[in-house]
């Protein structure tokens, strides 16, 4: 089966993809493209899932991912570092031909970027601890030390939880707020005691903060479609013991 993915016109001249559960190996609730190492699945499935992916998406790169934490930390891609090795840390940036960028998601933003003139890419996964304290800008400023300009980097936020899906309790707005008075916006009440969460604009924003004029939402719901993409609160709303992760992929073209 050929596997899917969703491509951000603002990352022309790159090769990337957004890629969900569909096209893969694995089974039962990791059904299909499960390519999370963290995950319970079977390793040697969760192996030719991600083969597939980058397959798909940039075919003849080799892939560079990182043991992700929600943290606000960056490293430069080594394609050459074993999976059990990976660094703990949660975006990747690289100046290499033949390197694709991956970050995983369930539910969080991935954000993949590019500066395609200076041939600088990265990729962040951007949870809301990750977008709240920092993982944006640690990005753009890794992409800038290998010779990216801000005025000219793009990023496209990929699918994640939506503000409809995203319901959290008064007190999940309180450290937004702490940072930011003005974060409050990005919460909506609705029933009582609760409020829901706008992720997507919310790293948006971040973004615009930053200097990047280019920025695109791809506006799709993980939680809300569960047919195209793995959704870590929508398992634990089903009361499923694990879930699966997307992959997001971006690398330079040849």
């Amino acid at each position: 089966m050929t596997v899917p993915f969703v491509t951000a016109a603002a990352l022309t001249g790159t090769r990337h993809g957004f890629c969900g559960r569909r096209g893969g190996v694995s089974t039962g609730i990791f059904a299909s493209l499960n390519t999370g190492l963290g995950s319970s699945d079977d390793a040697a499935a969760v192996a030719e899932n991600r083969r597939r992916a980058v397959a798909a998406v940039a075919p003849g790169a080799t892939l560079a991912t990182v043991h992700q934490i929600h943290s606000a930390i960056v490293v430069i891609a080594d394609p050459a570092t074993a999976d059990a090795d990976r660094p703990h840390a949660d975006a990747l940036v690289t100046d290499r031909p033949g390197v694709v960028l991956g970050v995983l998601a369930a539910d969080c933003a991935p954000v993949l970027f590019a500066d395609v003139a200076a041939g600088v890419i990265g990729a962040a996964h951007a949870g809301w601890k990750g977008a709240l304290y920092g993982v944006l800008p640690a990005t753009i400023a890794a992409m800038e030390a290998l010779g990216a300009r801000r005025d000219r980097i793009a990023a496209a936020i990929g699918p994640c939880i939506a503000r409809a899906s995203y319901e959290v309790s008064l007190s999940y707005a309180d450290p937004f707020v702490a940072v930011d008075p003005s974060f409050a916006s990005f919460f909506t009440a609705c029933r009582p005691g609760h409020l829901q969460f706008d992720l997507e604009g919310f790293v948006a924003a971040r973004l615009a903060a930053e200097g990047l004029t280019r920025i695109e939402a791809t506006g799709r719901d993980t939680y809300a479609n569960p047919g195209d993409w793995f959704s870590y609160r929508r398992t634990t709303h089903a009361g499923e013991a694990d879930y699966g992760r997307n992959l997001a992929l971006i690398a330079l073209d040849r």
